[in-house]
């Protein structure tokens, strides 16, 4: 399930976010949930639906800007974004309540925008006309940085780039992983899972995005955009994969994958 946001200012001078605003705008989305944890407990048990928000990603934004130095300076007072949960379609008016009218603060110790949340938009599932256990094989492309890593001997991340050998390996066990939380160790071992890299007319773009930035928690991960995922599986575990976000940092912004054919 994924939602196209619309937030805008009043604010029209000097709008600078960070560059790596991926963290703030990740704890904006969680603040957001958090406030609804209590509702929507209640109101899954009412209606006896699913896990509760347990995975969820976003895109890149959407707007205008000119670099300067660590920080954006955005040419248009209103931005957007996708965010992807994997919830039950059944909740989705639930979950577009819970983000209108919401205030969305970018911000870090240098600069901060306060934006309002202006509209939602529930996005159409183009999977939603098959059988959930029919294998179907679509392409996808990242919306935002699919990080892949191994952990090193330090328990450090070594990444890897969509040209490496191992990288749809890595992808396919995280992929497995999620699975094995949605479901449980049996489905996930069993699933048919089937993924290959194809090339736009350039490779792969390496971007780095710092989490936490100037804080003793800073964090750096590499992630990769400008290619494309040819993927098989049951339909089922394409709409995992495609809400819940492909390899790491999910929650942080990375890994939202979008049906470029279908």
């Amino acid at each position: 399930m994924r939602f196209k946001i619309v937030v805008s200012t009043d604010t029209v001078n000097r709008l600078m976010i960070p560059i790596n605003y991926q963290y703030p705008l990740s704890s904006a989305i969680y603040r957001i949930m958090a406030k609804g944890d209590r509702q929507y407990a209640d109101f899954l048990h009412e209606k006896g639906y699913g896990k509760g928000f347990k995975f969820f990603t976003f895109s890149a934004i959407n707007c205008p800007f000119k670099i300067e130095g660590d920080r954006l300076l955005l040419q248009h007072n209103e931005l957007s974004f996708v965010v992807s949960f994997h919830l039950p379609e059944a909740v989705q008016y639930f979950v577009q309540g819970l983000f209108s009218s919401e205030s969305i603060v970018i911000a870090d110790k240098k600069s901060k925008v306060c934006f309002k949340v202006k509209a939602i938009e529930a996005l159409p599932n183009l999977l939603a006309s098959y059988g959930e256990n029919q294998i179907l094989s679509r392409t996808f492309a990242p919306l935002s940085p699919l990080v892949i890593g191994l952990k090193n001997d330090a328990g450090n991340y070594d990444y890897r780039s969509p040209q490496d050998v191992d990288f749809i390996s890595s992808l396919i066990y995280n992929w497995r992983e999620k699975i094995k939380a949605s479901y449980d160790d049996v489905t996930a071992q069993s699933a048919f899972l089937f993924a290959t890299v194809t090339y736009n007319r350039l490779p792969p773009k390496s971007r780095l995005i710092t989490i936490k930035a100037d804080t003793p928690e800073e964090t750096k991960i590499r992630g990769f955009v400008n290619f494309k995922l040819e993927v098989k599986a049951e339909r089922r575990f394409l709409e995992l994969l495609g809400n819940a976000g492909a390899g790491l940092y999910n929650g942080q912004g990375m890994g939202l994958l979008e049906i470029v054919e279908d």
